[in-house]
Formats: structure tokens, sequence, C-alpha cells
């Protein structure tokens, strides 16, 4: 029988902090999982290496110069920027990652935060449990309008799978749907209106950002931006943390000028402690979790094995480094 080749993952605890098996990967190769791997204990741990699977660990040039044994790279994410593709290609490795794997998770984050931001589920359920209703004259309390979705006008800023299946759920929502693609793109969508960015922003009471991190949508979400948005409406930010410049965005929700924003993404993960949007108010922020559903995970792990079995077949899929 042909020996297995070693595969290492070096964080493994996000994917899976034990709600999942690996034993359909263990039956590939000859795994070892790390949950979290500090940055003195990569090389160690991934010297002897055939195969290295990553999320965040980087993967560095130097790093790759010192694994002789190293033949495969899979990351377990979309996202591949913390792995040096060139030095990779440059050694004949291809690297996999995982596409089009949480597309239902992320749309489903995004109208939580609206739901939140508008019906403020939580706030009301804490003024409850303070006894503010109990102290009611009323049979109901509220202290701030509520609003409908229907009739509303959502903006999606980049039309990918994910934007797609943001406006399809919109759409059952009764809402009107807007959208603006950097790449030009558009995708035939019938329930959707393609425009120019400063119409989807004086037009839309939502705005929803799906577009990946580049020079040219770093810093996107700022005051500029901000000030040609319609008044009261609100933004929602699954994308990466720095395509919103936080400091605008905190003085903005400070000043009124935006109305809510939320958000599972920042520019620095884990926050910084003097992060402005910490402080904000009407900031919702979760912890980098719009992927992380159990589904999701589990669509995730498949296609990681799916990887892997191709690389082993000698025909790699999912390559971005080809």
């Amino acid at each position: 029988m042909e020996k297995q080749l070693k595969a290492v993952i070096l964080d493994g605890y996000t994917e899976n902090p034990g709600d999942i098996s690996w034993e359909n990967i263990e039956k590939l190769v000859d795994l070892t999982v790390y949950p979290r791997t500090p940055a003195d204990k990569v090389w160690e741990r991934a010297k002897d290496a055939d195969i290295l699977i990553v999320n965040k660990v980087s993967v560095t040039r130097e790093l790759i110069d010192n694994l002789p044994k190293l033949k495969f790279v899979a990351t377990l994410a979309t996202g591949y920027n913390q792995i040096d593709c060139v030095a990779l290609k440059e050694k004949g490795i291809p690297v996999s990652n995982i596409p089009s794997y949480s597309t239902n998770a992320v749309a489903q984050m995004v109208f939580a935060y609206i739901l939140e931001l508008i019906n403020k589920v939580s706030e009301y359920t804490q003024d409850v449990k303070s006894g503010t209703w109990s102290e009611c004259g009323d049979f109901c309390y509220w202290n701030s309008p509520l609003y409908e979705l229907d009739g509303k006008t959502l903006g999606i800023i980049g039309f990918g799978k994910i934007g797609r299946r943001v406006s399809e759920i919109a759409t059952a929502f009764g809402m009107k749907t807007l959208a603006f693609t950097p790449s030009g793109k558009k995708d035939g969508a019938d329930n959707v209106t393609f425009t120019d960015m400063d119409t989807v922003l004086k037009s839309s009471d939502f705005i929803t950002v799906h577009c990946p991190l580049t020079e040219s949508t770093k810093g996107l979400i700022n005051s500029d931006f901000i000030s040609k948005m319609k008044k009261n409406s609100f933004v929602i930010n699954t994308a990466r943390g720095a395509v919103a410049n936080e400091k605008d965005v905190a003085e903005a929700l400070k000043n009124g000028d935006l109305a809510g924003y939320g958000t599972d993404v920042l520019s620095t993960e884990p926050p910084a402690k003097d992060n402005p949007l910490l402080t904000a108010p009407n900031c919702l922020i979760t912890p980098h979790i719009a992927w992380a559903a159990y589904e999701t995970r589990l669509r995730l792990m498949g296609i990681l094995e799916d990887n892997i079995k191709a690389y082993l077949s000698g025909n790699p899929i999912n390559v971005v480094n080809g």
C-alpha cells in the first residue's frame, strides 16, 4: 500500500472547534491538526509536511524556502492574502482555496443586521428585562420608530454570488434593489437595477458591501461616501474591515450622519481596544462569524476534501496560483 502523504493543519480551530470530524481527510493523508500555531512554532510544525493546510497563518517566502518536502498548500478559506502564492508557484507548488462556500450564511447575516437595526429586538429585550415595559402605562412600549422593509431600497456594492443571494432575499421582503458592480459584470438578475455608485448611495435606505479588498476599495466607506448617502440610511459591511475608514464611520454615527452600521469585520482582528467603532452609537459588531454557520463549515470541509483528492489524483482544482 502506498504511503500516505503527511498533511499538517496549523490553525484548525476556527473551522472545526470539535463539532465536525476530520475523518474524511484522515482517510486521504497522514493528518496532524493543531488548533492554533504561534508564529515561532510554524516552521517546527510544518517542516515535515508534504501538504500544508492553513486558515490565517502566514505562509511566507522565507518559510517556503525552508520547507523542502512541501508539495501542496490548501487554505481553509476563500481568501489567501497571507500566502505567498508567487513564491509557491516558482517552486511548482499549487495553492487551492475554498470558493463560494459561505454565500447563504453571509447573506443571512446581512439581514440579521438589517432586522436588528430597524426592529431593535435585542434593545427592546433589554428594556423588558430591566423593567421598562413593566412600568409602562400602555399594553405596548416603544421609544423609537419601527419600520417595514417592504418598499425600501437596498443598495448592493459588488454583485458576485453573495450580492446576488442578498438581492433574492431582499426581493422576498418586498424591497427594491439597486446594484453597483466595480467589475462591470451585471450577470442578468431580473430583480436588480444596475446603476452607478452615486445613484446607489443617494437612493438606498440600506447599503451592503460585497466587494473584495483592493487598493481601489480600501477605505471605500468614508466621509465622502457617507455624505452622498440618503438621509437616515444604514450601511452593512461583511466584506473586509479595511473597506471602511472606521474613524469616518464612527464620526458619522456620532454626528447622526449615518443611522446605523453593522459589520462582521474590522481592520484589525481581534479589534484594538481603541477602535472607534467600539464606542460608536447604533453600531452592531459581530466577531467575524458571518461565514461560520455549522452547515457552512461542513461545506468548507467537503471542498477541502475535494481539493486534496484532486491534488492526489494529479489534477488539482480551485488553484489560485496557476
